[in-house]
């Protein structure tokens, strides 16, 4: 089977992760993606099956005999889909021989060459869009996809290798997807999350983020006896953001620019609500901001009283490049197998996270690697066969230099 094959399968089934649940996962529904995975492994060969209380899911492929002491690889990818955008009742489209032109996906949803210049390099290739009404979950069942079909490869051919260890995560999109991957259960030496975009990407560096609320309590009396007594917690809460740096959000920065994201505001007024990520390449930015958060808090409290405002800064993940370059070989490696499939490799700083962002840290070393997919979290989503075709390649010939090959 090939990759686009599974991927077709993987994104009807709906594994919307939720930010605001308690539980973890934060879903039940990505157990059902999880069961799935755990029986189509079983049917494949693969060793050591299990998906455990918290959604993840195992697996592993011994080594070769003769093989057991070469390096053990592992290759992850997450269950879950952003909950930026609907992920259920996903309807994949197929475009087969692409004209390289605008692709109309609805009445209202295009994908336009003026805003994803790119399109124009995949023409003749056949590309997989939604039908415009929810994001597609290319991010990260294509790296899903891949993964198992690798895995399917590896198991059909006669070629030695390594011990390879699988697995797949929950919630990664809302900042947990590594959190309780039992590492040394997984067995891995280093590993490789599959999550990225372009098939030619390799990534080492990412942002360190954070997620910030301020809960604003306010006091209300009537509004005809309000003056100097009512505080608006609505009001306030729009008040808030003038603090922080107008240009210096996602829509205005770039590169290793770091950003305040606001994802939401709600209220009235007596309560109110204002969630932010807060994202930057440098620990030292990162700080910085986090810092500003916390002076806000601080003058809103002088101003309207101790307790009007209450900030909670909760870390997602940090910049793995420090954790990485000790490691090198992984990126070499993985760069090699891409020049050797015919592409330039691309190396660029990640304006997000993957889950190798706290699995390096954790003492797994995992850069990212692409799944050929673009546009993630929305409608737009887009990916080719042909792009997960080259991706389930990478995988092989990575495998096979660790190998000794």
């Amino acid at each position: 089977m090939r990759a686009y094959e599974r991927l077709l399968q993987y994104v009807k089934i709906h594994t919307t992760s939720d930010p605001e649940a308690q539980s973890e996962p934060s879903t039940e529904r990505q157990f059902d993606l999880a069961r799935l995975l755990a029986g189509e492994m079983t049917e494949l060969g693969i060793s050591d099956v299990r998906v455990d209380e918290h959604c993840y899911v195992y697996g592993t492929i011994p080594a070769s005999p003769g093989m057991e002491d070469k390096t053990s690889l592992g290759f992850l990818a997450h269950l879950d889909t952003s909950p930026s955008s609907c992920g259920e009742n996903v309807q994949p489209v197929i475009h087969a021989d692409y004209d390289g032109e605008d692709v109309r996906l609805n009445d209202r949803v295009v994908i336009s060459t003026k805003l994803f210049p790119h399109l124009k390099e995949l023409k003749g290739k056949t590309l997989i869009t939604t039908d415009g009404t929810t994001l597609l979950g290319a991010d990260d069942k294509a790296g899903i996809a891949e993964i198992m079909t690798m895995a399917e490869r590896i198991l059909s051919s006669d070629r030695p290798h390594g011990r390879i260890c699988l697995a797949f995560t929950p919630d990664e999109e809302i900042g947990g997807g590594a959190s309780h991957l039992d590492i040394p259960a997984f067995g891995a030496r280093y590993a490789y999350t599959v999550d990225g975009c372009g098939e030619n990407e390799i990534e080492y560096e990412t942002f360190n983020a954070a997620a910030a609320v301020f809960e604003i309590h306010g006091r209300n009396v009537h509004p005809g006896d309000a003056k100097d007594r009512m505080i608006n917690a609505a009001l306030l809460a729009a008040k808030l953001n003038t603090y922080l740096p107008a240009a210096e959000t996602p829509s205005q920065t770039e590169g290793r620019e770091g950003f305040f994201h606001m994802t939401g505001i709600s209220g009235d007024v007596e309560h109110a609500k204002v969630s932010y990520i807060v994202r930057d390449h440098s620990t030292s930015h990162f700080e910085a901001r986090k810092e500003m958060l916390r002076q806000i808090e601080k003058r809103l409290n002088e101003i309207y009283g101790e307790g009007t405002v209450i900030l909670t800064i909760r870390e997602q993940y940090r910049n793995m490049a420090e954790m990485i370059r000790p490691c090198m070989h992984l990126v070499e490696n993985a760069q090699e197998a891409i020049r050797e499939l015919g592409l330039e490799p691309k190396t660029h700083p990640v304006r997000g996270g993957t889950d190798g962002s706290q699995l390096s840290f954790r003492g797994l070393p995992c850069p990212n690697l692409g799944t050929g997919g673009y546009a993630f979290h929305g409608p737009y989503e887009h990916i080719t066969v042909e792009g997960m075709d080259f991706v389930t390649e990478v995988l092989l010939r990575i495998i096979y230099k660790y190998a000794g090959e």
